[in-house]
């Protein structure tokens, strides 16, 4: 496993391109809808502020591996999610 601070990092990476490409796409599809983007903006940062303090304050009881191994895989598919939402703007 990765230290955290290198975690921290690659999940604001992503939070970072998955920004800047649900704006891009806002900006220039087919058909602008600003509530559907805000709402993909918003979703964004939830998901930034949400794991980024998972992952300073681990579940008490559950072993370090196993716990970063769930957030990693509980991000990859939420970012997943966003990702689709992006390319429905």
């Amino acid at each position: 496993m990765a230290n955290k601070r290198s975690l921290k990092h690659i999940i604001n990476l992503i939070c970072e391109e998955l920004f800047a490409e649900a704006v891009a796409a806002s900006l220039y599809g087919n058909q602008p809808n600003k509530e559907n983007a805000e709402a993909v903006l918003s979703s964004i940062l939830r998901l930034q502020s949400n794991y980024i303090c998972r992952i300073s304050h681990p579940e008490p009881g559950m072993e370090a591996k196993q716990y970063y191994k769930d957030l990693r895989e509980k991000f990859s598919i939420e970012a997943d999610e966003i990702i689709d939402q992006i390319n429905n703007l």
